[in-house]
């Protein structure tokens, strides 16, 4: 698969909190054209055109950490501005509004309403590569084949989608799926808020694509 290069240099601020990859996202980013910077400085990572927030480990302390280094005050007001986040692995997860693991129960950001829970598969984690079930029109997955393969880590995920858009007016969330044991929110487009289940910057020419799509909308 040919990769489409972005379009221009995009600055794209990797939020250190303690608890991602950090690394490796700073690389798969600049790989794709953006500029890229790793700091937990509140000012510049609201300042950045794109914001992207990692996450590896468990929910409860993905959140700590977050609020911590004030992440959740500054996801909120970048969205409340319209200013564009992607979170990925665990940073997708705590967009939600709890998540449940060995039976403790966390707060999330609740972005978006829904639980994280245990997936029910006979092999967990979910490691290794699997397809996607993407919606026809959507952005993050922009000229990948359906038969594209991205990498998972995890052993805890989203299984149903909960938001409902009553306004005729709004445009309803993108919700793409997976299947491991059992069917999982993979992703989910919903204006300036993307998130992955997945990990893109492990995900080689597939996760470079899309990376390159989130950054063009930057």
């Amino acid at each position: 698969m040919e990769l489409t290069p972005s379009a221009s240099r995009k600055n794209v601020v990797v939020f250190d909190y303690g608890f991602g990859n950090v690394r490796s996202a700073e690389r798969a980013l600049a790989h794709v054209g953006a500029e890229v910077e790793i700091t937990r400085d509140f000012d510049r990572a609201m300042n950045a055109e794109g914001l992207l927030v990692p996450g590896v480990g468990a929910f409860a302390a993905c959140m700590a950490g977050l609020k911590e280094a004030r992440g959740d005050w500054l996801i909120g007001r970048r969205l409340a501005g319209g200013r564009p986040v992607m979170g990925i692995c665990v940073g997708m997860q705590i967009l939600f509004g709890r998540g449940i693991e060995h039976g403790v129960e966390t707060e999330g950001l609740d972005e978006w309403p829904g639980t994280v829970g245990p997936l029910k598969a006979d092999v967990v984690p979910h490691m290794g590569w699997n397809t996607v079930d993407a919606p026809e029109d959507s952005r993050l997955f922009a000229g990948l084949p359906a038969d594209a393969r991205y990498y998972f880590v995890h052993s805890y995920a989203v299984h149903d989608w909960e938001l409902e858009v009553g306004n005729p007016h709004l445009t309803a969330p993108a919700v793409t799926w997976a299947t491991h044991g059992e069917r999982f929110v993979a992703a989910v487009e919903n204006g300036p808020l993307w998130a992955t289940q997945f990990h893109p910057e492990k995900s080689g020419d597939a996760g470079a694509q899309l990376l390159t799509n989130w950054i063009e909308t930057l």
